[in-house]
Protein backbone atom coordinates (compact mmCIF):
# COMPACT_ATOMS: atom_id res chain seq x y z
CA UNK A 1 0.00 0.00 0.00
CA UNK A 2 0.91 3.32 -0.17
CA UNK A 3 0.07 6.20 1.66
CA UNK A 4 -3.37 6.04 3.56
CA UNK A 5 -5.00 4.30 0.23
CA UNK A 6 -6.51 1.19 0.95
CA UNK A 7 -6.61 -2.19 -0.99
CA UNK A 8 -9.45 -0.50 -3.19
CA UNK A 9 -7.84 3.06 -4.07
CA UNK A 10 -9.80 5.06 -1.36
CA UNK A 11 -8.34 7.78 0.55
CA UNK A 12 -9.34 8.56 4.35
CA UNK A 13 -9.67 12.49 4.78
CA UNK A 14 -8.17 11.94 8.08
CA UNK A 15 -4.75 9.89 9.46
CA UNK A 16 -3.43 8.50 12.71
CA UNK A 17 -2.57 11.21 15.08
CA UNK A 18 -4.54 14.28 13.50
CA UNK A 19 -6.27 16.29 16.04
CA UNK A 20 -9.83 18.06 15.06
CA UNK A 21 -12.41 20.19 16.83
CA UNK A 22 -15.95 17.92 15.66
CA UNK A 23 -19.94 18.17 16.60
CA UNK A 24 -21.39 15.21 17.42
CA UNK A 25 -24.15 15.14 15.37
CA UNK A 26 -25.83 11.67 16.19
CA UNK A 27 -25.11 8.46 17.96
CA UNK A 28 -24.00 4.68 16.79
CA UNK A 29 -25.52 1.45 17.97
CA UNK A 30 -22.85 0.89 20.44
CA UNK A 31 -23.61 4.88 22.13
CA UNK A 32 -20.70 5.96 20.38
CA UNK A 33 -21.29 9.76 19.48
CA UNK A 34 -20.52 10.24 15.33
CA UNK A 35 -19.49 13.38 14.59
CA UNK A 36 -18.26 13.60 10.38
CA UNK A 37 -14.77 15.10 8.86
CA UNK A 38 -15.07 15.77 5.26
CA UNK A 39 -18.45 13.87 5.11
CA UNK A 40 -16.28 10.85 6.54
CA UNK A 41 -17.52 9.33 9.35
CA UNK A 42 -15.91 9.43 13.41
CA UNK A 43 -16.69 7.32 15.96
CA UNK A 44 -16.50 9.25 19.36
CA UNK A 45 -16.78 7.34 22.33
CA UNK A 46 -18.16 8.67 25.90
CA UNK A 47 -19.93 11.78 24.09
CA UNK A 48 -23.64 13.20 23.32
CA UNK A 49 -25.28 14.80 20.83
CA UNK A 50 -24.56 18.60 20.35
CA UNK A 51 -21.28 17.96 22.27
CA UNK A 52 -18.21 20.46 20.52
CA UNK A 53 -15.17 18.04 21.14
CA UNK A 54 -11.55 18.40 20.20
CA UNK A 55 -10.64 14.64 19.60
CA UNK A 56 -7.48 12.89 18.17
CA UNK A 57 -7.90 10.08 15.60
CA UNK A 58 -6.29 6.64 17.18
CA UNK A 59 -7.86 4.83 14.34
CA UNK A 60 -9.07 4.36 10.68
CA UNK A 61 -10.44 1.56 8.79
CA UNK A 62 -12.15 2.07 5.11
CA UNK A 63 -15.19 3.65 6.04
CA UNK A 64 -14.90 5.55 9.39
CA UNK A 65 -12.25 5.95 12.07
CA UNK A 66 -12.14 6.08 15.70
CA UNK A 67 -11.34 9.11 17.78
CA UNK A 68 -11.37 10.12 21.10
CA UNK A 69 -11.47 13.50 23.48
CA UNK A 70 -8.54 15.30 24.18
Amino acid sequence: MYGDRDRFGSTAPVKVGERYTVKIESLGNSGDGIARVKGFVIFVPNTKVGDEVEIVINSVKRKFAFGEVI
